[in-house]
């Protein structure tokens, strides 16, 4: 019986906590009751974290008032916790508010996780005073500490949509109640700085982070040589991809469309030739956003030549093009008025749909 009630807790947490497999969970559930184990409030919490993930609210709903008239399995601030990121997910920020509601009624209080999963749904949502509430709400409470997580959410949030002034606000409140920033808090000021054009705050934080030995990842490279390279600092934009490489961190396809847009924007074929010698010397797996840059970065130079070329190029590599590839040479020959390869592309976007709606057609 003791293995046989271990096996349904263990397959049910796997399936609740992994994958939106609510109906194999239920099953699972069931076998538990059938099998005589107990019940207890992790496994039905598990259940309601599935059909949370999953979206069926209705369901999740219901099982949470069974838990709250069943003494022994009482919810608690992670069942809490997991239905309102379930709900705010999909920005059902009304069910959120009435969790909350029903937490407050019950006694449970808001941790750390919960505030931190409101801080971030409202900052992604751009609805800045009620992530500015939540988070004065949480300073507030005695034994609800914020952490970095509050930190990257809120700064990102502010930082996303230009208030870069408000965004310092945070980070030096954050910071100076003992919060430390991490290497993604860097990330998120070296990406905000550079989205507002403001490099010189930009290079400060790179200053920072070197001077206090603050490794850079894959993440800190493509931000500051995306940045510098719609600054049309091509000098320091190569030199970051030198270092990068120096560093061994591998170039991923968000630094290659970096370069390639880069160099299209300057009017430079011959560098975007040096990223595709040095893709043909790389393992890098190329991906159809890639080719819809190198595509684009050939029609704004009026290499048309070189721009049909990445069509073969695609092939060669295993890459379809999608819609995205179609409109942008569409519209390079448009502006030219080379009517005849219009035509052949409308007609390869035709086909290119006709694949797309086959694969998403549903299998009866």
């Amino acid at each position: 019986m003791v293995q046989a009630q271990f096996w349904y807790v263990y397959q049910t947490h796997c399936l609740l906590g992994k994958c939106k497999q609510p109906e194999k969970a239920y099953e699972l559930f069931q076998a538990m009751i059938r099998e005589g184990c107990v019940v207890n409030h992790e496994s039905y919490t598990a259940l309601l974290s599935a059909y949370g993930r999953s979206g069926l609210f209705d369901k999740a709903f219901t099982l949470l008032e069974e838990m709250k008239n069943n003494p022994d399995c009482q919810p608690d601030v992670h069942t809490y916790s997991i239905l309102i990121k379930s709900c705010l997910q999909v920005f059902a920020f009304d069910k959120a508010q009435m969790l909350l509601s029903d937490m407050e009624s019950l006694g449970v209080r808001p941790n750390t996780i919960t505030y931190n999963t409101l801080i971030d749904a409202y900052g992604k949502a751009k609805m800045f005073a009620e992530m500015e509430a939540t988070l004065v709400k949480m300073l507030s409470e005695k034994n609800c500490e914020p952490d970095v997580w509050t930190m990257n959410s809120t700064i990102r949030a502010f930082g996303s949509s230009g208030q870069i002034e408000m965004m310092e606000k945070c980070y030096e409140k954050l910071q100076s109640a003992g919060i430390e920033p991490t290497i993604m808090t860097f990330n998120i000021l070296l990406d905000s700085y550079g989205k507002a054009g403001d490099y010189k705050k930009m290079s400060a934080v790179m200053e920072y982070m070197q001077a206090y030995h603050y490794s850079w990842t894959i993440v800190t490279y493509n931000v500051v040589i995306d940045a510098f390279g719609r600054a049309g600092d091509l000098r320091r934009m190569g030199y970051l991809f030198q270092l990068m490489q120096s560093e061994r961190i591998k170039p991923s396809c968000v630094t290659l469309c970096s370069l390639v847009r880069a160099y299209g924007q300057a009017g430079k074929p011959e560098k975007i030739g040096g990223v595709l010698r040095f893709i043909e010397n790389s393992d890098i797996k190329l991906d159809t956003v890639f080719f819809n840059c190198l595509a684009d970065a050939y029609g704004r130079m009026g290499y048309f030549v070189e721009m049909k070329g990445v069509l073969k190029l695609m092939e060669q590599k295993g890459c379809k093009p999608d819609k995205i590839t179609c409109r942008t040479m569409i519209k390079a020959y448009s502006s030219k008025g080379m009517t005849k390869h219009v035509k052949e592309l409308q007609d390869l976007a035709r086909s290119v749909e006709r694949s797309e709606f086959q694969r998403k057609k549903p299998d009866f």
